[in-house]
């Protein structure tokens, strides 16, 4: 009987077997984490450095006129937003993880539908459908005879309580996510411990459940908080004045670049206070998590009354954040197909496709760079060099966008002048005003995204493979290419479905850098919403939607899969 020797791991396939002298430094790694690194603080470098700059006054003129109302303003949304998600969010995940009632297995799945409507379309389509010329006050002036205005008193959508339902209709799956996940991770014993100690459902609601879902709840805040501040296209539509109104104002109407950029240095502090906030929730979550969860969670059944009224608590949010927008938008594109269905359609889509599918790409690739270099060399260097690539996440889009345009433009004259001193021709607009500054600053404020999925993928891949091809003679960069890539696959697609959809929804950043006679989907839906014309970009609208339902069915899938192992 012949012995063999014993065949290597399907995945090490071809890696060389000779024996390794000595082990890779990384430090061709750790030079692209460096250089990502200061790719994402040349924004905030920009910023604080033009907020310092003489500012004419400007500052004390806007300080004593208008920005006590941009903060305020500000602060109000946020406050507005912050609590009417986690009534919707931690409401709906309560009812889906505690609680069986009809329709339970699907609208736990539907809750993060309206995720994929951004904030600015939910609020053309509602004040297209709410406003006095709107189908709905046409209809109760028809039935009631009113002929005035002053005839009956109609909420008015174009506000400030009218931007914070917009935005928790869209947002609130954030909050929902979180909680369900928070929810479902707890034993069904401490439920019955409860309840055998007497508690009822009022008591282990407050005592219980809540103080469990703190953390989670506060994770989901902050990005919902987050997304509200980014926010431009609704406070625009409807005229309220935040500090990413008051940026756009100050820089494009008052032609102040460092009175804008002491308006953005105020918004990235309210940013980082978020970022600061969240991470203290997220150390403390242990504390309040179950460690030895012995029984899944049981749903109680609910009956009668009981059961249709959770139904319909969790119907509600679906229909008015999705279902509603979604047949309004759909009617519109059907009816002005033929007018929308044109030349400039497939361009503005096919620079939607370019732009997402570009940085997809390009933070596939740092993300990948970054979450490997941490892996062959964990130093501490290492991982502050990936979570500063991250702090672009948390900076508004606007904000991103005057630290992204002022480096590009003042590098752009240079080269021009000296390239016209030796050559008596100038270069023109190499980086600003170009696809790059686009692609630039998607990819500094997305990284985030790519970062957390691929690095949590390579927590998943047990460190002994690494061990075993290196013992054979492979390098970081073969090791990484035969094994680690197959094996993060799931997580790579992940990422850049998210950060796709994300780039397609993305208006502040894009309006600001944007090439001249450059439109995306969402800059054109935004340009023709803005001018009341609705139905004739619905369909780029809808296409925008579409884009962001298969992310979101994946991260439900995701999400329920890591709760059943």
């Amino acid at each position: 009987m012949t012995t063999g020797a014993a065949l290597p791991h399907p995945l090490l396939a071809g890696v060389s077997t000779t024996p390794v002298r000595r082990r890779a430094s990384g430090r061709g790694w750790q030079l692209v984490a460096l250089i990502a690194a200061l790719a994402a603080l040349l924004p905030i470098a920009a910023v604080v450095y033009l907020s310092i700059a003489p500012s004419d006054g400007i500052w004390d003129h806007l300080w004593s006129t208008v920005l006590p109302r941009y903060i305020e303003n500000t602060i109000l949304l946020m406050l507005g937003v912050g609590l009417c998600s986690a009534l919707l969010g931690f409401g709906s995940a309560w009812l889906i993880a505690l609680y069986d009632f009809p329709g339970r297995r699907w609208l736990s799945w539907a809750l993060l539908l309206p995720f994929a409507v951004p904030a600015y379309v939910i609020a053309y389509v509602y004040t297209d459908l709410l406003q006095y010329a709107g189908p709905i006050q046409l209809t109760l002036r028809d039935i009631f005879g009113w002929e005035r205005a002053s005839d009956y008193w109609f909420p008015h959508i174009r506000s400030l309580g009218g931007a914070v339902i917009m935005f928790a209709l869209v947002l609130y799956p954030y909050v929902y996510l979180t909680c369900r996940t928070a929810l479902l991770e707890q034993s069904d014993n401490l439920m019955l411990a409860s309840r055998v100690l007497g508690a009822g459902p009022a008591r282990i609601f407050f005592r219980i459940l809540l103080p469990i879902c703190r953390p989670a709840l506060a994770v989901g805040l902050s990005l919902v908080l987050m997304e509200t501040l980014n926010d431009y296209g609704t406070v625009s539509y409807f005229a309220v004045q935040t500090l990413t109104a008051g940026l756009y104002d100050t820089w494009l109407n008052m032609g102040s670049l460092s009175g804008a950029a002491q308006i953005a240095v105020t918004m990235v502090g309210f940013a980082l206070l978020l970022m600061f906030l969240e991470r203290i929730s997220r150390k403390s979550r242990e504390r309040y998590s179950s460690s030895n969860r012995q029984r899944a969670i049981q749903a109680r059944s609910l009956t009668g009354w009981q059961a249709w009224l959770a139904t319909l608590a969790c119907l509600l949010p679906i229909t008015l954040g999705f279902l509603v927008p979604c047949a309004v938008l759909l009617d519109y594109a059907i009816t002005y197909f033929d007018v929308s269905w044109n030349s400039r359609f497939f361009t503005y889509a096919g620079n939607s496709l370019f732009l997402s599918g570009m940085c997809a790409l390009v933070l596939i690739v740092v993300g990948t760079v970054l979450s490997y270099s941490i892996r062959i060399q964990p130093s501490r260097l290492n991982r502050v060099l990936a979570r500063l690539s991250c702090v672009g996440y948390a900076m508004p889009g606007a904000v991103l966008a005057l630290g992204v345009i002022v480096p590009f433009a003042a590098t752009d004259n240079w080269i021009d002048a000296r390239m016209e001193s030796w050559t008596g021709e100038g270069t023109g607009l190499l980086l600003s005003g170009t696809a790059f500054a686009i692609i630039f600053a998607y990819c500094t404020r997305f990284a985030t995204i790519s970062i957390g999925s691929i690095e949590s993928g390579m927590q998943r891949i047990t460190p002994s493979m690494d061990q075993a091809a290196t013992m054979l003679g492979s390098s970081p960069l073969n090791t990484l290419r035969r094994i680690h890539l197959p094996l993060l696959r799931p997580s790579l697609l992940t990422a850049a479905l998210i950060i796709f959809v994300d780039c397609m929804k993305e208006l502040p950043a894009t309006l600001i850098l944007r090439p001249f006679n450059f439109e995306t989907l969402a800059t054109f839906v935004y340009q023709y919403a803005s001018d009341e014309q609705l139905a004739q970009s619905a369909l780029a609208a809808l296409c925008i939607v579409l884009a962001g339902l298969l992310p979101l069915l994946l991260l439900n899938r995701a999400s329920m899969q890591q709760h059943n192992d």
